[in-house]
């Protein structure tokens, strides 16, 4: 499903860029963003809620399409914990195209941290996601992702 929906985006230049950034312990943004589209299709299926996988898969892997290394220190991307959501999506919409479900995805993962609720059940479960790979990978310096040959 993620080849099948995705692999646009998997094989642009930007995203190509992700995986020379870190994003948890030593995880790069790329097997972040693989790990929780992967995720996020598996708690799908789990919790038998009823999604567009299309949009799912596309939200997941643009969620931090931010485009920098949010490690190095820089004014541009200073608070970064609530900021890069805005920072993905200007970038995704200029790379994409998007539907309303997948701005959502993108604009709302960080919620709490972002104080507009999701609206959509396909953001809830990317934020259910996204913070299950955060914590696994933090821990464990492993994603939780497959490689794209496995899938």
């Amino acid at each position: 499903m993620i080849v099948l929906y995705g692999s646009d985006i998997l094989e642009s230049a930007n995203m190509q860029l992700e995986k020379q950034y870190l994003q948890h312990g030593s995880v790069s943004v790329y097997q972040h963003s693989l790990g929780v589209a992967y995720l996020c299709l598996v708690l799908a299926d789990k919790l038998h809620v009823r999604v567009d996988r299309r949009a799912l898969v596309r939200g997941a892997l643009l969620h931090d399409y931010f485009l920098y290394d949010w490690h190095v220190r820089d004014k541009s991307h200073r608070l970064h914990g609530f900021t890069h959501a805005g920072r993905a999506l200007q970038n995704a919409d200029r790379d994409f195209q998007l539907g309303s479900i997948e701005r959502d995805m993108i604009r709302k993962h960080m919620f709490p941290l972002n104080v507009t609720p999701p609206k959509y059940r396909e953001s809830v479960i990317l934020c259910m996601a996204d913070k299950i790979c955060a914590v696994w990978e933090t821990c464990s310096e492993h994603s939780l992702s497959v490689s794209l040959s496995e899938i």
